[in-house]
């Protein structure tokens, strides 16, 4: 098993880990988003691992197949290149982030239980 130590130095460059993530299956490809707040890990199961760069956290994890075999960022922030040697395809995906926001205790009409929910932030000042 290769390791690297926590700090390695040379003549001419000081190399340190900032930050290890450890993943359920070995990735075989990784892509940063354009602005660097995600981070996309492919999986040797054809996962999609999306991770946020600000706490490591795993956002999502999505099956895209175990044809693909490559992913590569787009020029916007929310477009990823998944290329297939195997299918011999390039797939252009637009990957749409869900923001939940947390209502309880506002007040509402409507059903308290409706499925969607729209906020309108009308107090600013």
């Amino acid at each position: 098993m290769f390791s690297i130590p926590n700090t390695v130095a040379s003549d001419s460059v000081d190399l340190n880990i900032f930050k290890t993530i450890k993943t359920d299956d070995g990735p075989i490809d990784v892509a940063s988003s354009i602005n660097g707040t995600w981070l996309f890990v492919l999986t040797v199961k054809g996962d999609l691992l999306i991770y946020s760069t600000a706490n490591s956290r795993l956002e999502a994890k999505i099956d895209i197949g175990e044809h693909v075999d490559q992913i590569k960022a787009g020029p916007m922030e929310d477009l990823l290149i998944l290329s297939s040697r195997k299918n011999k395809t390039l797939q252009l995906i637009i990957l749409d982030f869900i923001q939940y926001i947390n209502v309880s205790g506002s007040p509402f009409k409507g059903p308290e239980d409706a499925p969607v929910v729209v906020a309108v932030f009308s107090d600013f000042e």
